[in-house]
């Protein structure tokens, strides 16, 4: 069991660094679109929307990524809560009846614990919803700042048009992309708030 619960620490700590690595992509896109946006006062401000492509690319890869990673961290948990807990406070009450057959069926017929909504949502919630935001402010500061501060609405609108798509729909695609990665957010964290309650904290049930 102690192998076993090794194994599983050390392949959830495998598929983390993988989890890293998606978002440091998105980082560093972010910020050449930046550099290369700001480089210049003439320089276009289309970048910043261009990488919003590339920032959904990583998050839907770092999604699949995450339902592996919560298969391993969950069995961790589980072998955590039902087995060393126990073991160490001397008791041979367990939290959850059968939960050895549970864990065993886990392994002869794995799955996945959370859906792909629930893994993109969480993951906006804990990384890519900041990257967002910074990429829309920076969106809306060069269209503010350069090549000279606006003077008025009409002229933040026009700066905002790209070929034969008017600023406002350039504008306002941009809003709802946001405020898809806040809903997600919200969304997700009001769920995983109530699942929690619903089986308690102690439980430590897979998924």
């Amino acid at each position: 069991m102690a192998h076993l619960y090794r194994g599983e620490v050390y392949r959830s700590t495998i598929w983390r660094t993988r989890l890293d690595t998606t978002t440091n992509w998105a980082v560093v896109t972010l910020g050449v679109a930046l550099s290369i946006t700001f480089a210049s006062p003439e320089a276009s401000a289309l970048p910043l929307l261009l990488v919003g492509v590339l920032i959904l690319l990583f998050l839907s890869l770092e999604a699949r990524r995450y339902r592996y990673f919560n298969v391993w961290r969950a069995r961790s948990r589980w072998l955590e809560t039902h087995f060393y807990s126990p073991m160490l406070l001397a008791s041979d009450l367990h939290t959850e009846d059968d939960w050895q057959k549970t864990l065993a069926q886990d392994y002869q017929k794995p799955q996945f614990h959370i859906s792909y909504a629930t893994a993109l949502a969480r993951r906006v919630r804990r990384n890519y919803l900041w990257i967002l935001l910074i990429q829309a402010l920076a969106y809306c500061g060069k269209l503010m700042i350069h090549p000279f501060p606006v003077e008025d609405v009409h002229m933040f609108l026009d700066r905002a048009n790209i070929g034969v798509f008017p600023g406002e729909l350039v504008l306002i695609t941009g809003a709802l992309y946001l405020a898809a990665g806040v809903a997600l957010s919200v969304w997700v964290k009001v769920n995983d708030t109530r699942n929690a309650r619903e089986r308690g904290s102690a439980n430590g049930a897979i998924g």
